[in-house]
């Protein structure tokens, strides 16, 4: 595993872009890398000091041993990666946007090293994607067995099929990025965290989130009911605001991007206490 000092930022291509003195650490979630971030980056470099890398199931990442499936089989690896990571970088007080399965990721990371964190932006993030009788994930029993049933019986088709639904239909170019990016992915590592994420309940640590929040969702998210935003922002103990955009998909920083932009200036503008 990658412990020697200074070892992890380089092996999870973590860079440091613009300047200021605060800081915004940008997340990607499933499928996908840093490179997700590219539309908004521009905006926020004049300003902020900005740091990216990719997670180790990432088709980006070299060296592929890095991901260890039953190292990573919950969410708190890589929470343990990404206090790792910002401790390296001498990082503290941030402002940490998480897309998708890395506002969880915060969340957990923020709870053991508060410190690190200023404030959270819960980007179509989820603590649970699977329906239970009294909350809704988006996805049944049935929807999920499926969906791994696809991914371990031709994993070419299913990214394809995947990205076209996940992100606005309407936005091809969006679409290849995302299906591109999935399908730099190894099968049996999609296939793996795909089990973990899919199948993941974080529910219970939302009321030890003391962290300010920010969540924020599109109008109409494929993987990311409306209301488990609002599930998140009533059960998050620390005070946490819920922004949704005008928009179609999972993916706003590719298919909404402006609107992202002026939702996060707006964030970013409201004290940050």
């Amino acid at each position: 595993m990658v412990t020697p000092e200074k070892v992890l930022s380089t092996a999870l291509n973590a860079r440091t872009l613009g300047s200021g003195s605060e800081t915004i650490v940008f997340a990607h979630g499933f499928g996908t890398d840093q490179s997700i971030w590219d539309k908004i980056i521009p905006f926020f470099a004049q300003s902020y000091r900005l740091v990216l890398f990719d997670w180790p199931f990432s088709g980006a990442v070299k060296d592929q041993s890095l991901y260890d499936p039953t190292k990573y089989s919950s969410y708190e690896a890589f929470a343990n990666d990404l206090i790792s990571l910002m401790e390296e970088m001498n990082l503290k007080d941030t402002i940490f946007v998480g897309h998708s399965m890395s506002g969880m990721i915060g969340c957990i990371a923020s709870i053991k090293r508060p410190q690190l964190f200023k404030r959270l932006v819960l980007l179509a993030a989820s603590p649970r994607y699977l329906n239970t009788e009294d909350y809704e994930g988006g996805f049944s029993n049935s929807d999920l067995e499926q969906l791994l049933s696809n991914i371990e019986s031709n994993y070419e088709n299913w990214a394809s099929g995947f990205a076209s639904i996940a992100v606005d239909p309407n936005d091809a170019l969006s679409v290849a990025k995302f299906e591109k990016c999935l399908k730099s992915m190894r099968p049996e590592v999609a296939l793996s965290l795909a089990t973990s994420v899919f199948y993941s309940d974080y529910r219970e640590l939302l009321d030890k989130v003391e962290t300010p929040c920010s969540i924020v969702q599109t109008a109409k998210d494929m993987a990311v009911p409306r209301s488990a935003a609002v599930y998140m922002e009533k059960k998050i103990k620390g005070k946490s605001t819920l922004e949704i955009i005008d928009a179609e998909g999972h993916f706003p920083q590719l298919t909404a991007h402006l609107r992202l932009v002026e939702v996060l200036k707006g964030v970013l503008g409201n004290g940050l206490d």
